[in-house]
């Protein structure tokens, strides 16, 4: 490509020639002369310069018509950013996309849903992204699946359905098309390195950017884990989940000696891999690129110093959108141990109980047709809090609330709702709607620990203060949150 978004040509060749890892991700590298393209950090020998393409993204090299690299394997490349640069139609078609939109629906019906024509929204990725709409689902299929065939036995039936192919056949004219291999081929020449699939359960890598704070993320989580439903400990973040007719139960813990984690999926069916891969990557925040958000603190004298102890610190996700609204209502002006505890009691009350789950792991997070004719009588919930929970429940369940929608119509719709306000919808884009962008600039904790002279800042000065961080408030808030934490932690007199 002439152009590339924050690099010029000879910033791209010196990366390329460094291999460096911290570059994994941001850009592809294309060669002419073998017609495949390649991570940054590739091990095969160095091509000519004169052969060289870069590409934002995979999907942009493969709608030159360059196939994927078999040695350093583009699929399991960390998350590119090179959107987080693109106009707000193409991050939410992105997301959209993610979430399956294009795995049944056509692009019509996906420029429908962002209200401007099919045509534009082509000319709109072509722009921002290198590739068209359906590329772009297509590579991400077919990455899926070359990840299922290199590191799982999962039958190739089950993998096609897995990555969103409607029939084997198309999957494997797919497959061929971009691999120039059939994927049997492919299975046959590494089938020697496949972990065993135990049971039900299907394990996973899912790369990231290092540095990684698991333990900041960890800690988050285990501070809030709902008893039922969350289990976290020296085996990583376990939970129950949904997807389509099937409940099952997921763990992920970090793979030692690898910026890599695991994500292991018991009994699920294989479709269900999909979603769920892109659900783990967005609540552990494995997109994000500590060495691109750094700068943005780095002379500010509040922030400076907590980025330098914590570099790879993450926004811990929530794992649904509607789960995070009600917890953050449930949560409201109490304790984090006390919020965690009326959390478990209205699970107990309205969510389903898991038909296999295990240890401690026995009920499904409450849906919201559950929750909204619940009866949520003697939990320890005021009258205030059981009508914002039914009013947020019925606003999902009757549609009038989509948590498709962009963040701003979501934030704006949330905040009406009674016994709602900024703060819960400030804090639901921040964890669960993967805005780094977030800020609740009403949080106490951020405007106590904001402040220079002891007494908390009022919210509209902590939200002109927060100014300078943007586009990562969200990240700043968490750097805040625990800081406070560790305050908290010092022996007395420390």
């Amino acid at each position: 490509m002439s152009e590339f978004p924050g690099f010029d040509m000879r910033a791209l060749d010196r990366a390329r020639i460094s291999r460096d890892a911290r570059f994994d991700g941001k850009f592809f590298i294309a060669v002419t002369s073998t017609g495949i393209y390649c991570r940054p950090v590739c091990p095969a020998r160095t091509s000519k310069r004169a052969n060289i393409r870069f590409y934002p993204t995979a999907a942009a090299a493969a709608e030159a018509g360059y196939r994927p690299c078999l040695r350093c394997r583009p699929e399991a490349a960390p998350g590119t950013p090179a959107w987080m640069g693109t106009s707000a139609v193409v991050r939410r078609a992105l997301r959209l996309i993610d979430e399956g939109i294009l795995d049944e629906g056509s692009v019509d019906a996906l420029a429908s849903r962002l209200g401007i024509g099919p045509r534009h929204l082509c000319r709109l990725f072509l722009r921002h992204v290198g590739a068209s709409p359906v590329a772009v689902a297509q590579t991400r299929r077919l990455h899926f699946a070359k990840r299922l065939l290199d590191e799982t036995k999962l039958p190739i039936t089950e993998i096609a359905l897995a990555a969103g192919f409607g029939s084997l056949r198309r999957f494997n004219g797919a497959f061929q098309q971009t691999y120039r291999r059939a994927p049997r081929e492919l299975r046959r020449e590494r089938s020697n390195g496949l972990a065993s699939r135990a049971g039900n359960a299907v394990a996973l890598k899912l790369a990231f950017r290092p540095p990684y704070d698991w333990m900041q993320v960890r800690d988050f989580l285990a501070a809030r884990a709902v008893t039922g439903v969350e289990r976290v400990d020296e085996r990583g973040y376990a939970r129950t989940v949904v997807g389509g007719d099937c409940q099952g139960v997921i763990c992920v813990r970090p793979v030692a000696g690898e910026d890599a984690l695991e994500l292991q999926v018991q009994d699920m069916a294989p479709g269900a891999l999909f979603q769920l891969t892109s659900s783990v990557r967005r609540a552990f925040d494995l997109a994000s690129d500590p060495a691109r958000i750094a700068p943005a603190f780095s002379s500010d004298t509040l922030l400076a110093p907590l980025v330098k102890r914590r570099p790879g610190l993450r926004i811990p996700g929530a794992w649904d959108p509607f789960e995070c609204a009600v917890r953050a209502v449930v949560g409201q002006q109490v304790s984090v141990a006390a919020g965690r505890t009326l959390a478990a009691r209205l699970v107990a009350r309205a969510g389903r109980r898991l038909t296999s789950g295990e240890e401690g792991l026995t009920h499904l997070f409450p849906t919201p047709a559950d929750l909204a004719e619940a009866d949520l009588a003697g939990l320890g919930l005021t009258r205030t809090r059981i009508g914002a929970l039914r009013a947020l429940a019925r606003a999902v369940a009757e549609g009038t609330l989509s948590f498709s929608a962009p963040v701003e119509e979501i934030t704006a719709a949330l905040a009406e709702l009674p016994g709602i306000g900024a703060w819960t919808a400030q804090y639901v884009a921040l964890r669960a709607l993967n805005e780094p962008d977030a800020f609740p600039a009403g949080d106490l904790v951020l405007r106590r620990m904001a402040s220079t002279n002891g007494r908390p800042l009022t919210p509209r000065a902590l939200a002109t203060l927060a100014e300078a961080w943007r586009p990562w408030r969200g990240y700043a808030a968490v750097h805040l949150w625990r800081s406070a934490t560790d305050i908290a932690r010092r022996p007395t007199g420390a």
